[in-house]
């Protein structure tokens, strides 16, 4: 066991969804489903998890400008989409996902182990959400009573910008008493999770198996066959090496040898 003067990593900052808790990030496709439902506009699941990763009103917007959707909106509705539905949309939103959050609150497996022997060696442990609080007071005490209870919690709507902007990171610095950036790590398995990671000057993991680049359960994924979860993981490492992730893993059970391989590098003066 190390203590935290043998650490040259300071922090872990995780993300919620698909990384620590709700395996195949999936309590929110269906909300954002239903809301558009409301309006007479049919999205997809896979239309859906394009933008997973911003905060929820960006991530509504962010759906609202995709070409089909946005010609589909003014089909129904009759006028091009605008901030005003953006707002409408987001009032039916986040009651249907606190309804469902709770549902899909399982801590991924291998999380809270990880999460205790970084803490064995000094490592504070941080977290940022695309969720805002209301989402989140459901979710966090049952993560709690799993053993996953980070140090802090940020989430969106607490800063006045989010992902992919570096505020939420700059939160968790303060939070944590956490610094040089380059000590820290944020883990997400999403691509503005990741901005958000790089824009703070951190090393940033990103997650593929469990999150919402696959976006499969635990019990879809494994009933893949070998070739067609090979298949999923070439796909979702592919979009994470470009999104500038530092490391790519199936998931967080994963990451102790990366924040190893972190501290050689900080040990031979490497910077994100």
């Amino acid at each position: 066991m190390r203590n935290q003067t043998d650490s040259l990593v300071s922090a872990v900052v995780f993300d919620w969804a698909g990384t620590t808790v709700d395996f195949g990030s999936r309590a929110p496709m269906g909300a954002f489903v239903e809301a558009f439902a409301e309006f007479g506009v049919e999205i997809s699941v896979e239309e859906a998890r394009a933008p997973m990763g911003l905060p929820k009103r960006d991530h509504i917007k962010a759906l609202g400008a995709m070409p089909r959707v946005a010609e589909a909106w003014k089909d129904a509705r009759g006028a091009a989409f605008g901030e005003s539905d953006i707002d409408a949309l987001y009032e039916i939103f986040v009651p249907l996902n606190v309804e469902v959050v709770g549902r899909h609150a399982d801590v991924i497996p291998g999380v809270v182990e990880s999460v205790q022997a970084l803490r064995s060696r000094g490592i504070r442990i941080g977290s940022t959400t695309g969720y805002v609080r209301q989402i989140m007071e459901p979710l966090v005490p049952k993560a709690a009573e799993q053993g996953y209870a980070p140090d802090n919690l940020v989430c969106a709507g607490d800063l006045a910008q989010g992902r992919p902007t570096a505020m939420m990171m700059y939160r968790c610095f303060l939070d944590l008493d956490v610094w040089p950036a380059a000590s820290v790590v944020k883990v997400d398995d999403t691509e503005p999770g990741i901005a958000e990671g790089l824009a703070a000057g951190c090393w940033t993991v990103g997650i593929t198996m469990t999150g919402n680049q696959v976006g499969l359960s635990r019990e879809e994924l494994d009933a893949l066959s070998p070739v067609e979860r090979a298949a999923q993981r070439d796909k979702a490492v592919a979009t994470l090496t470009r999104s500038g992730a530092h490391f790519v893993i199936d998931g967080v059970g994963d990451l102790l040898p990366v924040i190893d391989e972190i501290e050689g590098r900080l040990r031979r003066g490497e910077r994100p």
